[in-house]
C-alpha cells in the first residue's frame, strides 16, 4: 500500500516493516483527537462574531460593536479583554492539565491519556451548551481546555511511536489534518446554525456540539492497543513484541523490538524527567521543543483561526459572511494539510518549514499594504468594493495554506519524533505547554494590538516569520526517515548541536542492544 504521500524514504536504520491498512487505521483513529483542539480553534471565533452571543454574554462590546459606523475606527470596535478571556481562558487549562498528562502518560500508557481528553473535552461542551452566564462559559472553556491539553500531550506521541520510521511524517500529521478538518467543521456549523436557525439556539448548539468530537476520540481511543513503546515502559514485553508483529506485518522484528527495550532500560535510569530534560545532552532537542511552538504561534495563524469572523467584519463584511469568509479560508487550510502529507517523507521538515515560511511572508507584506491602504491609520475604510475585500480574503487564503502544509503540521510533528524515550513526555509536555501559553497570549492580546498597532500587527508577524525562518535554516538537521531510537545521532552530528555530546554519550548510544528478542 506504500506509495504516494506514503513514500518511505531513508535517513538512518531502517527496521523491516509494511504500510499496513493496521498501521493506517491505528494512527487515522488516534488522530481523531485533532479533532478537539480544530473544533475548539473554529468555533469561538466564529460564536464571538455572533450578536445573539454578545448580546446575551457581552453586551458592553455589542453596544461598542453596533454604534461603529463606518466612519469611525473600525480596529477597536471588538477591543474588550473580557470578550477575549472567554476565548484565551481554555488555553490556560490546557497548559495546566499537559504537565500532569505527561506523568499519566508515561505512567499509565499514551491509550488512557487520549481517553481522559475525550471525556473532559465533552464535559466542557455540555457545560458551555447550558451556559446561563458568563462564568459557566469560563468553567466549560477551562474542562475543554483539560481535555485539549491531554490530547495534545498523547496523540502526536502516539503516532510517532506506532508508526514506521520511513512512513513516521505523512502518519503523524493526520493529527494537524484532523485539527483542520475540526476548524472546518466549526466554521460550517456557526454559519449554518447563525443562517439557518438564528437566536439563542445557534451559538449553543455550536459550542454543546464539541461533544461529538469529544466522545469521538474518547470510542475510538478505547479500541486502540496502546504503543510498543509504552508497553516496553511499563513492563509488558511480550505485549509489546506481538503488538510490534503486528503493526510491522513481517516475521521477524527483533532488531527493531530489541532497541526500543534497549531505549526504555537507558529510560529507567532517569527517575525524574523533568530535571534530566535540563541536562547539557538534551539542550539542542530541548530548544526546538520550546522555538517551534513558540514561532508557531508567532506566525499569526491563530488570529486568523480565532477571530477570522472577527477580522472580516472589521474589514467590512457582514456578520454572515464573516462567518462564510471564515469558512473558506478553514477549507482551504484543510486541502493544504493534504499537501504536506504528500511531501514530508520526500522533501523533509526543513524544506517545508522554510518554503512555508516563504509563502506566509510575501502574503502577509500584502496584506498589510492592502490593509495599510484601505484603513489607514484612522480605522476608517470608507466604502469598501467587493472586489477589494475579496481580494484581502485571496491572500489570506493564500497565508492559511503555507502555515498548513508547513509550521501547522510540522510544529506537532518534529516536537514529538526528536527525544529519547526517557524524556519524551516531559518533552511533549513541554512542547505543549509553550504553545499553549503562547496561544493564551495572542488569543488574549489579538484585539488590543489590532485596536493600537492598526495594520502594523501583520508587520509584527511578518518579522517572527523572517526570524523563524533563519533559526530553522541555521540550526535544524532533517529528520526524516530516521528511526525514533536513533534520533539522537542526528543532533550529534550536526555542525552546531554536536558540542553538546561527549564521547561517553556517544559510545553508550551506538553500544550493541542485549540480544531479548525472545522477551
Amino acid at each position: 500500500m506504500a506509495g504516494g504521500a506514503f513514500a518511505p524514504t531513508s535517513g538512518g536504520k531502517e527496521y523491516p516493516g509494511k504500510f499496513t491498512f493496521r498501521v493506517f487505521f491505528t494512527c487515522l483513529f488516534a488522530a481523531t483527537g485533532g479533532l478537539i483542539f480544530g473544533y475548539d480553534l473554529g468555533i469561538s471565533g466564529g460564536v464571538t462574531s455572533m450578536d445573539v452571543f454578545l448580546k446575551d454574554f457581552f453586551p458592553d462590546v455589542y453596544q461598542k460593536e453596533s454604534s461603529v459606523k463606518a466612519s469611525d475606527d473600525q480596529y477597536c470596535k471588538f477591543d474588550s479583554q473580557i470578550l477575549t478571556l472567554f476565548t484565551s481562558s481554555l488555553y490556560l487549562a490546557a497548559l495546566v492539565s499537559s504537565i500532569g498528562a505527561s506523568m499519566a502518560t508515561r505512567k499509565y500508557g499514551r491509550r488512557p491519556t487520549m481517553m481522559t481528553s475525550g471525556l473532559l473535552f465533552a464535559a466542557g461542551a455540555i457545560i458551555n451548551g447550558l451556559a446561563k452566564n458568563v462564568v459557566m462559559l469560563i468553567v466549560g472553556r477551562l474542562f475543554l481546555g483539560f481535555g485539549i491539553g491531554c490530547a495534545n500531550q498523547s496523540v502526536p506521541i502516539y503516532l510517532s511511536e506506532v508508526a514506521p520510521s520511513k512512513y513516521r511524517g505523512a502518519l503523524n500529521m493526520m493529527f494537524q489534518l484532523f485539527i483542520t478538518i475540526g476548524i472546518l467543521i466549526a466554521n460550517s456549523l456557526n454559519y449554518a446554525f447563525a443562517r439557518l436557525i438564528g437566536g439563542d439556539m445557534a451559538w449553543r448548539l455550536s459550542l454543546g456540539g464539541a461533544i461529538v468530537p469529544g466522545l469521538i476520540i474518547l470510542l475510538g481511543s478505547y479500541f486502540l492497543p496502546d504503543t510498543p513503546n509504552s508497553e516496553i515502559e511499563r513492563g509488558n514485553y511480550g505485549r509489546a513484541k506481538d503488538l510490534l508483529l503486528k503493526l510491522r506485518d513481517v516475521d521477524n522484528v527483533d532488531e527493531e523490538f530489541n532497541d526500543l527495550v534497549e531505549a526504555s532500560e537507558k529510560a529507567k535510569l532517569v527517575k525524574h524527567a523533568w530535571l534530566n530534560i535540563f541536562k547539557r545532552k538534551y539542550r539542542p532537542q530541548l530548544v526546538f521543543a520550546v522555538c517551534i511552538p513558540m514561532f508557531q504561534q508567532l506566525t499569526g495563524m491563530n488570529v486568523i483561526v480565532f477571530y477570522a469572523p472577527v477580522l472580516f467584519k472589521t474589514i467590512g463584511f457582514g456578520s454572515n459572511a464573516s462567518l462564510l469568509s471564515s469558512l473558506i479560508t478553514g477549507f482551504v487550510n484543510m486541502l493544504a494539510t493534504f499537501a504536506s502529507i504528500f511531501t514530508v517523507d520526500k522533501l523533509g521538515r526543513r524544506k517545508l518549514f522554510l518554503m512555508g515560511g516563504t509563502q506566509m511572508l510575501i502574503c502577509q507584506v500584502v496584506i498589510t499594504i492592502a490593509i495599510a491602504m484601505k484603513f489607514g491609520v484612522s480605522g476608517n475604510p470608507g466604502v469598501i468594493s467587493g472586489t477589494y475585500a475579496g481580494a484581502v480574503v485571496a491572500f489570506i487564503c493564500v497565508y492559511v495554506a503555507g502555515f498548513a502544509w508547513s509550521w501547522g503540521p510540522l510544529g506537532w510533528l518534529v516536537p514529538s519524533e526528536i527525544f529519547p524515550l526517557e524524556v519524551r513526555s516531559a518533552a511533549q509536555s513541554i512542547n505543549v505547554s509553550v504553545n499553549m501559553i503562547f496561544t493564551f497570549v495572542i488569543a488574549q492580546i489579538f484585539t488590543a494590538m489590532l485596536c493600537h498597532l492598526k495594520f502594523g500587527l501583520f508587520i509584527c508577524f511578518a518579522v517572527c516569520v523572517v526570524i523563524m525562518s533563519i533559526f530553522i535554516y541555521k540550526l535544524l538537521p532533517e529528520t526524516k526517515g530516521v528511526p525514533i531510537e536513533e534520533m539522537t545521532v542526528v543532533w550529534r552530528n550536526h555542525p552546531h548541536w554536536s558540542k553538546y555530546f561527549d564521547e561517553d554519550d556517544a559510545q553508550f548510544e551506538t553500544s550493541k542492544p542485549k540480544d531479548i528478542a525472545s522477551a
